[in-house]
């Protein structure tokens, strides 16, 4: 009898052990303001989780929303804004300091005075500029506990700088939460990256080669990035719509100290950090600064790697990254 309890247990065990979901690679895609590619090893696909998170998100920091966070902030509405506002606003506020205003979320009316690819150019003048000036300007807006002060009310907020980092991170939090050790978030070509691929491998992410292509039809790839353990990847530069000026490229990128066109010659930033928020928010503010000023930022901050793709005086494509970024390298340029 003993013998017969002993082997139904056995049984019940093996049953049991037979029964547990096993782990495998997931992916899930999908179309909010732009793709979304999402991969990780787990034992169920999560999509309904995954949404909810992305609307979450949406609620928060879509602009164009009327009944969103940020929108009712901009609207002016006496509101108590939720955790996330708070992180990501302390994050640009960061951010914005740390690079002397260069990166600011509250510059929209600046892009939109130059228009899309600067289409209305022709008709800025300085006397334009200086009329926005009053509105623009993160020194003018601050939390008080949960409540959104303005120094003026016509003062808007928009966070799409940082938005797609910052949805990166709201899905990996989920994925941290579960336990899961391997995932590649790709949120609009932002990206947070943990573990190891189906393979085995580090991720392999590509950094699209800037090319006259405002369809986006050209996929060659400049160069391909390798990402083990956790990290945040942003890549910023409208590199597929750029401009050019007495002979040479130049993304489309206004400096908000000036309001007007940043005027760097280089058409792509791609960051490096611990997290893809932080990397989205640095890679705009690079593209803007350019190569020598980001340079000195990162002498101060050396937890951030970059690599710019500018074009030289024949027009051909150039690299410029820091040392620690050669360790991604996996396609050298």
């Amino acid at each position: 009898m003993k013998h017969s309890s002993i082997l139904l247990a056995f049984f019940t065990l093996y049953l049991l052990s037979s029964c547990a979901k096993q782990k495998q690679y997931y992916e899930v895609t999908g179309m909010l303001h732009t793709p979304y590619q999402i991969k990780f090893e787990y034992t169920e696909s999560l999509e309904d989780e995954i949404s909810a998170e992305l609307q979450r998100y949406y609620h928060c920091l879509n602009p164009f929303d009327s009944t969103s966070v940020i929108s009712q902030v901009n609207q002016n509405k006496d509101i108590e804004v939720d955790d996330l506002f708070i992180e990501v606003f302390n994050k640009a506020m960061e951010v914005s300091g740390q690079t002397n205003g260069i990166y600011d979320i509250t510059c929209a009316p600046f892009i939109n005075l130059w228009g899309f690819g600067f289409s209305k150019s022709d008709s800025v003048t300085p006397a334009m500029i200086d009329s926005i000036r009053p509105f623009v300007g993160y020194q003018k807006v601050r939390l008080e506990g949960r409540k959104v002060i303005k120094d003026d009310p016509r003062l808007l907020l928009n966070c799409s700088s940082l938005g797609d980092g910052c949805c990166c991170e709201v899905i990996a939090r989920l994925f941290d939460s579960k336990g899961i050790e391997n995932y590649l978030i790709d949120i609009g070509g932002e990206t947070t990256a943990k573990g190891v691929n189906p393979k085995g491998e580090c991720w392999h992410v590509g950094i699209t080669r800037p090319s006259d292509d405002p369809m986006g039809t050209n996929k060659e790839l400049q160069v391909i990035l390798l990402l083990c353990g956790r990290h945040g990847l942003a890549t910023s530069g409208d590199y597929r719509n750029f401009y050019i000026k007495d002979g040479k490229k130049y993304a489309h990128t206004i400096d908000p100290r000036t309001g007007s066109p940043a005027g760097q010659p280089v058409l792509s930033a791609t960051v490096i950090a611990a997290d893809c928020m932080t990397a989205d928010a640095y890679a705009t503010a690079f593209m803007a600064m350019g190569r020598e000023e980001a340079r000195k930022i990162q002498q101060q901050h050396p937890e951030l790697e970059y690599m710019f793709i500018y074009a030289d005086e024949n027009g051909d494509y150039r690299t410029d990254y820091t040392e620690g970024f050669k360790q991604y390298l996996f396609q050298k340029p």
